[in-house]
């Protein structure tokens, strides 16, 4: 008698960080009977206390485990940007792009190198079909609050077809619970805050990198009357209010910075206000023309909650068509080099750059 053959598993590669999210990402995969890899992405020296826990729950979990260095095009695409954005008077926001062009990339060119299948990721996020749009589609969590479909706006169609989020359906507490279970180190290690190349915050980080393009400059208001004196217009963002360091009997607020001039803009929060904003770089998922007339909801940084509103175009002889983004109540969110995400209903169509 035959015996009967075994099933042959697939394969899938798990981005391991070392954090709860993308361990207990690992350990679902397994229990459902994937052959599951485990990769984490060295990205700077300060990568080694992340590859460590990695593989600790990488041994824990008897799946195998490997480190790929990207530091050399983490340097040349993610810092570079975040420093072009910051020295040009914009605010970068580089887990975007580092998700885009390093970390989906480096396990999709991994994953076909060994014959993989899928990728998966811990985000909190899912995919699936919208008939409206006839297509796959980024839809938001179930625990809105650890939405993560804002980070991975930017991924083409061909890449979101091969991913896996086992988390979708899970909040933060039964995350935790299960990595407690079943005995993973990074059951209680803290949600990583911030910028990870900057674990002391952009602005210090910024100092080390630009210090010797860094000048003091002036605030001025909206008649060029100088307000006081800043640190380095490298170091503010628009919409900034706190750290400004004036005594004024009432708050301002930073509403645009002057490179050419190492000035910064100082008004009244009302004036941050905008009712549409143009999108650079966009990328969508869903063809634009789709999109014209219906609602769509736009988040134009991570933390937002959204504002309604329609998108627009504009076409005009011999140049690439402009988009923007029309509110339909005014918005003071709006910086410059940050990124409008935009939904139709709980499903991730596109977005941009505010330029």
């Amino acid at each position: 008698m035959r015996k009967k053959e075994k099933k042959k598993m697939e394969k899938v590669i798990v981005g391991l960080s070392g954090g709860v999210d993308s361990s207990v990402t690992s350990y679902i995969l397994k229990e459902e009977g994937y052959e599951v890899t485990a990769v984490t992405l060295q990205v700077d020296k300060n990568s080694q206390g992340e590859i460590g826990e990695a593989k600790k729950v990488a041994d824990t979990l008897g799946i195998k485990h490997i480190v790929l260095d990207v530091s050399e095009d983490f340097e040349k695409i993610v810092v570079k940007n975040f420093l072009e954005g910051y020295s040009s008077g914009t605010t970068p926001s580089p887990c975007v792009v580092c998700d885009e062009r390093i970390k989906m990339k480096s396990l999709i060119d991994y994953a076909d190198s060994v014959g993989a299948k899928y990728i998966a990721t811990g985000h909190y996020c899912n995919l699936e079909y919208s008939p409206e749009m006839d297509k796959y589609l980024l839809k938001n969590a179930a625990d809105i609050r650890k939405d993560q479909t804002y980070m991975l706006y930017r991924l083409d169609e061909s890449t979101l077809k091969r991913m896996k989020f086992p988390l979708y359906n899970f909040t933060k507490t039964e995350v935790r619970e299960m990595a407690k279970k079943i005995g993973l180190v990074t059951h209680n290690k803290k949600d990583s805050q911030g910028i990870c190349f900057a674990p002391e915050g952009y602005k210090k980080y910024l100092q080390e990198k630009l210090k010797d393009k860094i000048e003091k400059g002036n605030f001025v208001d909206e008649d060029g009357n100088i307000m006081g004196t800043h640190d380095g217009y490298q170091l503010y963002t628009i919409g900034q209010r706190r750290g400004l360091n004036l005594k004024k009997p009432r708050p301002y607020f930073i509403l645009d910075i002057r490179p050419s001039k190492n000035e910064i803009l100082l008004g009244d929060y009302d004036k941050l206000f905008m009712k549409e904003v143009e999108l650079i770089d966009y990328k969508f998922v869903v063809e634009i023309d789709k999109l014209l007339e219906v609602e769509l909801m736009g988040r134009p940084r991570f933390s937002s909650h959204g504002s309604m509103g329609k998108l627009k175009r504009i076409s005009e002889p011999g140049r690439e068509d402009r988009i923007y983004f029309e509110y339909e109540e005014k918005n003071p969110q709006n910086a410059k080099g940050q990124h409008m995400v935009l939904y139709y209903g709980k499903y991730l169509v596109g977005g941009g750059v505010i330029g």
